[in-house]
């Protein structure tokens, strides 16, 4: 367990709603369950535009696949004076009646895109709903605030309205150009930027094959373990001694005795005893095993003497103690842990169906990062290249080694082009810099961009994009380590969980042991390690540091303004201090 504290240590608490939310009094839903729900709409209108399955050609051989519908270009660029930035509160409508009857925007199998209407003050206004796409107006207190849904997209601002994917991404370009007040206004809230990247990982279809159990280690299954045969399949010895059958006295039988491996001997009649291994299978009629320190024989009388009282089926390991034929070990879903290898084995498996690994390719971008030495000369070291690599496998992914491309806009777009990853990683690159070349690239490509900023410190500038034809899921990173971070745990982890089909741990809340300030509108992820029954803030967590977080066995989250000392928090565990320490790559 990371940072010296073992599991047993940790309290594990229900979640439970935010402090100063109480909930409504006239029967109505507070105000935390009103924003948990336009999250979760936001959340669902993005996926019915971008949940479509991928194309083959993507993903492994098995896995059929359908191609993304783009954005009918039919809707007009809406005006800056028609959108509404800061509202503080939208409700957004449901889809609006399509001139022809089509698929259910909740259909992810839909290739037709369903137009939603925007939402703004309640109501659709300064903009047209048509061909899939939302313009003029803003979701908000939840996943998308002050901005629209447009062409598969959950970006905040306004979208451009043209059918290619290119016009959707310079507009992204653009609107990440704008004011850090505009920017923060159009961030994806935190949940609703981890949730759409989880659903959008389930939304992706499963593949299952059948791996030796000496290649099973740490994937998952796709089909549930059931026993084969009982366990034990006969009776067996729990101890080295005497198997005895009837009161004693017992009468010592010649031989060698049972060894583990025979096959069935002839039955042990009443008032004998026979010497028995451990594992060996127990004769028919006995009725108990003495082991050996209770036991007294004496050589001359050949007699057995028991040193305690004898108990009938004392030490005996009956058939089907552990479990009977066709019962389900193991559910869809598991882990395949060592244990799991082991009572796979137990229970007559030689291989195991599972889900492949997820693939990932890390591109580290910037100029700027030396590979090895000190820093020199306005040069700095690469830290996101050694770490991601091996974070990313203790998440249960494979990733191939992490390929440095600088500050190249045609490196990176050959590179996007060609990878056939489940999952692309990227390294910086995704502000408004003169050599920030990941927004425009995924508009060359046309990628939809689906997530772009989230309310979060560090890493708000993180994005999350689907490249086109049904290709691989992009998690652009920034490039500050803690906010590099921040994105990962926000969402390429969630994002891998579900391509996995990895079930989600519970959540859990613990008490910080000090006053932990917060961002005034977003929410911080701050590095923690557990002490006994509280969380203890660690310093060094600003963007740029990763002390902090090498320290740490947990990132708390805390809500916009702060908490007080003694608040619970919802805490993130770190895979190396929680999850599963033999996991491949894994350190602790």
């Amino acid at each position: 367990m990371g940072g010296g504290n073992g599991g047993g240590q940790r309290a594990r608490h229900a979640v439970t709603a935010r402090g100063g939310e109480a909930p409504s009094t006239d029967g109505g839903r507070s105000a935390k369950e009103e924003r948990a729900a336009e999250e979760e709409r936001a959340v669902e209108q993005a996926l019915a535009l971008v949940g479509c399955q991928p194309q083959t050609g993507h993903r492994s051989p098995e896995g059929p696949g359908a191609t993304c519908p783009k954005p009918s270009p039919s809707s007009p660029e809406p005006r800056a004076s028609e959108t509404s930035p800061t509202s503080p509160s939208s409700t957004p409508t449901g889809p609006s009646p399509s001139p022809s009857p089509s698929p259910s925007a909740a259909d992810p199998t839909s290739n037709s895109p369903t137009p939603v209407a925007s939402a703004s003050g309640g109501s659709a206004s300064g903009g047209s709903a048509s061909g899939g796409s939302a313009s003029g107006g803003s979701v908000s207190g939840g996943s998308v605030s002050g901005g629209s849904v447009s062409g598969g997209s959950v970006s905040g601002g306004s979208a451009s309205d043209s059918g290619s994917s290119r016009a959707h991404g310079a507009s992204s370009a653009d609107r990440s150009l704008s004011s850090p007040r505009a920017h923060r206004a159009e961030a994806t809230a935190w949940d609703a930027a981890r949730a759409l990247a989880e659903r959008l990982g389930r939304a992706t279809p499963l593949t299952a094959h059948r791996l030796p159990l000496d290649r099973a280690l740490g994937h998952v299954l796709a089909e549930a373990v059931v026993a084969l045969t009982d366990l034990p399949s006969f009776d067996t010895s729990a101890m080295d001694g005497w198997a005895v059958a009837g009161p004693g006295p017992w009468a010592v039988q010649e031989g060698e005795g049972l060894l583990a491996g025979r096959g069935p001997t002839a039955p042990l009649p009443d008032g004998h005893a026979l010497r028995i291994a451990t594992g060996a299978r127990l004769p028919v009629d006995a009725t108990a095993v003495i082991r050996s320190e209770h036991a007294h024989c004496d050589a001359a009388k050949k007699l057995l003497y028991a040193g305690r009282e004898v108990i009938p089926g004392q030490d005996i390991r009956p058939r089907g103690q552990e479990c009977r034929s066709g019962d389900e070990l193991l559910p869809l879903g598991t882990v395949v842990t060592p244990p799991v290898l082991g009572l796979a084995a137990a229970a007559g498996y030689d291989a195991l169906v599972a889900v492949p690994r997820p693939r990932v390719d890390v591109f580290v971008l910037g100029d700027e990062l030396l590979a090895a030495g000190l820093p020199h000369d306005g040069l700095i070291r690469d830290a996101l290249g050694p770490m991601l690599a091996p974070w990313i496998r203790a998440l249960g992914a494979e990733v191939a080694e992490p390929r440095r491309l600088g500050d190249d806009a045609g490196a990176l777009r050959r590179a996007l082009v060609s990878s056939d990853a489940d999952l692309i990683l990227t390294t910086g690159g995704t502000a408004a810099g003169p050599v920030d070349h990941v927004h425009p690239v995924l508009a060359e490509i046309g990628a939809d961009l689906l997530v772009d900023g989230v309310a979060v410190r560090p890493g708000h500038p993180m994005l999350l994009a689907r490249l086109a034809d049904g290709g691989p899921c992009l998690v652009g990173l920034p490039g500050n380590p803690l906010a590099a971070v921040s994105g990962l745990l926000t969402l390429a982890e969630p994002l891998l969980r579900g391509i996995a089909g990895r079930l989600a741990q519970d959540r859990y809340r613990a008490p910080v042991r000090e006053e932990v300030h917060g961002h005034p509108h977003d929410t911080r992820l701050i590095p923690v390690i557990h002490r006994e029954d509280n969380v203890v803030p660690l310093h060094y967590n600003g963007p740029a540091m990763l002390r902090g977080i090498a320290a740490a066995d947990g990132l708390a989250v805390v809500p916009p303004g702060g908490v007080r000392s003694g608040t619970e928090v919802e805490i993130l565990d770190l895979p190396w201090a929680s999850a599963s320490p033999w996991t491949e790559g894994c350190f602790t």
